[in-house]
């Protein structure tokens, strides 16, 4: 359960907790499952090093699962998830290790009186290379 949150709490500049995870065959099998993406260079490395690749490579969807994880911890469940935005700049390689972080931009208030939040969402890699940027918007209750 993740604590929830408050507008009148949340700072311009605040970073949010980061979402981490190791990228490997047993997630993108998940992954694929859902979406029935089971794709031969996601799956087989040699059929990604046909395609150029070093490896198999990452679905770039499961990406946008990880920025939504990200939020999703850090607004708990009376915050809502309004807008989400996530570019492919880059690829992620099976067994790299993707870190999802994010910093508020802006804040304001609804006419309910409920906060609106903007965040930049940056994706990296091990390597520190952003392969994911992104921006969201999130609605956080105000404190009653």
């Amino acid at each position: 359960m993740v604590e929830q949150i408050y507008g009148e709490n949340i700072e311009i500049g605040q970073k949010i907790p980061t979402f981490s995870r190791k990228t490997d065959l047993m997630h993108w099998n998940r992954w694929a499952a859902i979406y029935d993406e089971f794709l031969y260079y996601h799956m087989d490395d040699e059929r990604a090093i046909e395609n150029g690749q070093p490896s198999s490579i990452g679905q770039g969807r499961l990406r946008v699962s990880y920025a939504h994880t990200l939020l999703r911890n850090w607004i708990g469940d009376e915050g809502s998830i309004l807008k989400l935005d996530v570019q492919m700049r880059g690829i992620n390689y099976k067994d790299d290790s993707i870190e999802c972080s994010g910093t508020v931009t802006s804040k304001s208030q609804d006419s309910s009186g409920a906060w609106l939040v903007e965040i930049d969402i940056d994706i990296r890699n091990q390597d520190g290379k952003n392969i994911s940027p992104g921006k969201a918007t999130v609605l956080i209750p105000k404190t009653s």
